[in-house]
């Protein structure tokens, strides 16, 4: 007798519930869209009601899909993919209460872009829990669809332009993607049963000059999704023009499916080549880091300052994966919740600001705490948990992640760790430079507080981003026994805490 399948289900919920808001329109259609994110939060609760921490995956879903290919609808579910299940699920209704009247002015409605929305929630559900190589690929590459719409037809003047750069470096990592994954097949029908199943790759060796080759196609599909330098250029254009609804879902949520297929392909289907290309990624994580950092700091638009916010931060991430250690590991995969929460802060007020300054300039602001103190008290939290001060969640993930590197490669985790002191810098000049000083009458005209329903939307991503900094264990417990699998496989074990010197 099957079991119910529950992550079937948490994809179709929103993919064929993005039907409502796209025939229904108006107010009916924002209506039903804000249910239907509801109710897809609802099966991610019922799911992660199931989970069992510290088992493998689990909820597992299979049935032929293309057999003379050796290709499965196969789903399944371990503590990674879980916590960013609930992320997406989390962040997806806030991103549509926060767009609520984002139609003002606009070629399409709004409930055309809840539909949307939903259909990149459902998507990425399925890219998180699909454990089939092809399925995949197919919904990866899937989420560009609906995410160019919602960036060329909710953008800014120049979105248009932004969508299709957007579009264009991700279907050039995607075809990359697509070479590697012919020759999975290739390999594995010449060794007697085609398959892309994720449960038997992981038992084949791949190592050698080819294995390489394959994991050198992956891992440049998920940098430019990550996104890292330097083929990180499209996100600040993205971003510049994008709505911030677009921008969190888009950063927050579908960027991790970068350092995601890192860990679920590269470190476990491909082992060996992730060691042989390790030092390269580690300076490249810091290179990011370092580089994203600066030029948070020298930009002067805050959508700009935000994505670049985000470069630093994903290079944090990889870094983490790239030190196999368990603590940076872990960290890793917490720092991918930490970031989906904290860029969603980042986003919402800093698009609160400009819907009333009418733009994202930061010399066209100065001195709003004056004349709206909880605005400047909700960006001032929302950047305060970007630069990881201690009692916020991405404290945790990024501290896990500089001890654990430092215990295998402390020459990189001390160049890392001067990501803390730019954050500092690019956050609190932000901050001086929008909230602080005098207060010019056009600034005063157009700086209203946050109203009643702003608060209510802005409230549960910091208490997320604070219960999990007070009590990290709630996401750490599920994450761990992923990241001490990882290494199991890999056959690295973690070093002595006093232990300074590279190797494995």
């Amino acid at each position: 007798m099957m079991s119910f399948p529950w992550l079937t289900v948490l994809g179709l919920v929103p993919l064929l519930g993005a039907l409502l808001p796209l025939f229904l329109k108006g107010r009916a259609g924002k209506y039903a869209g804000i249910a239907v994110s509801l109710v897809t939060l609802l099966v991610a609760i019922a799911v992660a009601a199931q989970f069992k921490v510290g088992s493998a995956f689990q909820l597992t879903e299979q049935l032929a899909w293309i057999p003379p290919f050796g290709a499965n609808y196969a789903l399944g579910l371990d503590g990674m993919g879980l916590v960013m299940v609930l992320m997406t699920a989390i962040l997806t209704p806030v991103v549509l209460l926060a767009e609520w009247n984002n139609d003002a002015g606009r070629r399409w409605s709004a409930s055309t872009f809840m539909a949307l929305i939903l259909m990149v929630e459902g998507l990425a559900m399925y890219v998180f829990t699909a454990s089939d190589l092809l399925l995949f690929y197919v919904v990866f590459e899937a989420t560009l669809i609906p995410m160019y719409f919602l960036i060329g037809a909710y953008g800014g003047d120049k979105a248009k332009r932004a969508a299709n750069k957007f579009l264009i470096y991700s279907l050039a990592g995607g075809l990359i993607m697509l070479f590697s994954i012919i020759g999975v097949y290739v390999i594995t029908a010449q060794r007697g049963s085609a398959t892309f199943l994720l449960s038997n790759l992981t038992q084949l060796d791949f190592s050698g000059t080819l294995g390489h080759m394959l994991m050198v196609g992956f891992l440049i599909a998920f940098i430019i999704k990550a996104p890292m330098v330097p083929l990180h250029t499209w996100l600040p254009d993205t971003t510049e023009q994008a709505t911030p609804g677009t921008s969190t879902i888009l950063v927050g949520v579908l960027d991790k499916i970068g350092t995601f297929g890192m860990i679920r392909i590269c470190l476990e289907v491909f082992p060996d080549a992730s060691k042989w290309v390790t030092p390269f990624m580690l300076t490249l994580a810091v290179i990011s880091i370092i580089y994203g950092g600066l030029m948070a700091i020298a930009s002067t638009n805050l959508l700009r300052l935000v994505s670049y916010t985000s470069i630093s931060h994903f290079g944090v991430m990889v870094l983490g994966i790239y030190a196999w250690t368990t603590p940076s590991m872990s960290g890793s995969m917490f720092y991918m919740v930490n970031h989906g929460f904290s860029t969603a802060a980042m986003f919402l007020v800093v698009g609160y600001m400009i819907k009333r300054r009418g733009s994202a300039d930061i010399k066209d602001f100065g001195g709003i705490q004056k004349v709206a103190p909880i605005l400047a008290g909700c960006l001032l939290l929302a950047g305060l948990s970007a630069l990881s001060l201690p009692g916020m969640s991405s404290f945790v993930s990024e501290f896990m992640v500089l001890a654990g590197t430092w215990q295998r490669y402390p020459w990189h985790a001390g160049f890392a760790t001067l990501a803390v002191v730019l954050a500092a810098i690019y956050i609190l000049r932000m901050y001086q430079r929008t909230m602080t000083g005098p207060l010019r009458d056009e600034v005063r005209d157009q700086s209203s507080d946050l109203s009643v329903k702003e608060r209510f939307i802005f409230a549960p991503i910091m208490v997320v981003i604070f219960v999990l900094g007070f009590v990290p264990t709630l996401a750490l417990r599920v994450v761990e026994p992923t990241a001490t699998e990882v290494l199991k496989h890999a056959s690295v074990t973690d070093l002595p805490a006093q232990a300074g010197k590279d190797g494995k």
